[in-house]
């Protein structure tokens, strides 16, 4: 079954980033969080600085208001990381920050998602105000007179939050009548813009591709002390993985980009880690083959800052 963006590439008068404005939707995804570091005062500052011999206005120091390390805290910021981890893995690039481009078929599915993270977030929290009488005694041992009761809300819970919205990134309608010629340079400006996410989305498949064969090559054909090196099965489900969200966020904007996927994908296909681990001559073919493919998608990182330099200015 051909995707959303399959279907609109059999347009051929349809340019990549016009398939981008189409079929894309912004998303943007914002956090409330507890800070847990606190700049120290003047007064503080100079009484540090007289420790070392220095001027308090030269220094810049700061207290940490709550062990990070705690087990229930690191299970809120692993919430926060997989909400986010989640966003870039749906969605691409664009050049306003805090803003990335989803398909407008999988909005829904992205904001069940988003309140799913929210639901585990609450859950988090309320284990961590559990333990925050203990870890406001920890920092209260731990600061001396640096602890200050003011810093630290009566609980938690409310305190963290994940958020998700799909802000307007085309021009205004209601500028067509207002002002026609202002109408018309916001269109031009995000055409550019879109032009610039289709280069950002290039970019960023590219980069990823070439980090995650290099360290495949790297498991493949290195050694330590005689031993071939620990080949995980990870290293083959990452390569999958990417090749399935390059499926799903493709715009069809490089035919030498969508070449080298293809590639990768004939030189890995139907290979399992454990033959990667048990026949030595299938291991080095994948990983003279995977070299060469490496060798090309370097040589495209090189250039592409180049290319950046040479769009036409704005």
């Amino acid at each position: 079954m051909s995707t959303m963006l399959d279907d609109v590439h059999t347009s051929a008068s349809s340019s990549p980033a016009q398939r981008l404005r189409t079929t894309m939707a912004a998303v943007r995804l914002s956090m409330s969080w507890l800070g847990v570091r606190k700049t120290l005062t003047a007064e503080q500052k100079a009484q540090a600085a007289d420790a070392f011999g220095a001027e308090g206005d030269y220094l810049s120091a700061a207290k940490r208001l709550l062990n990070t390390k705690h087990p229930a805290y690191k299970a809120v910021t692993a919430v926060k990381n997989r909400a986010v981890g989640y966003w870039k893995s749906v969605s691409l690039p664009y050049p306003e920050p805090g803003i990335r481009l989803i398909r407008q078929d999988r909005v829904e599915a992205f904001a069940a998602q988003m309140r799913e993270f929210q639901e585990d977030l609450d859950e988090a929290v309320r284990n961590l105000d559990e333990h925050y009488g203990d870890l406001r005694r920890a920092a209260r041992d731990r600061l001396g007179t640096l602890y200050n009761r003011a810093d630290y809300p009566d609980s938690l819970v409310g305190m963290f939050g994940i958020e998700s919205d799909f802000p307007a990134v085309e021009a205004p309608d209601y500028l067509r009548q207002l002002n026609p010629q202002l109408y018309e340079q916001e269109c031009q400006r995000v055409q550019q813009r879109f032009d610039e996410a289709v280069q950002l989305a290039e970019e960023a498949f590219t980069s990823e591709l070439a980090k995650i064969v290099s360290h495949l090559t790297e498991r493949l054909s290195g050694q330590i002390d005689g031993k071939v090196k620990v080949f995980r099965d990870s290293a083959i489900g990452n390569l999958t993985e990417f090749f399935e969200r390059f499926r799903e966020l493709n715009v069809r904007s490089s035919e030498q980009l969508d070449g080298l996927v293809a590639d990768c994908q004939q030189i890995v296909r139907g290979v399992q880690p454990q033959q990667l681990r048990d026949n030595e001559g299938l291991r080095q073919h994948v990983a003279t083959e995977l070299s060469r493919l490496q060798s090309v998608l370097d040589g495209l990182l090189v250039d592409q800052p180049r290319r950046r330099i040479l769009r036409k200015p704005r």
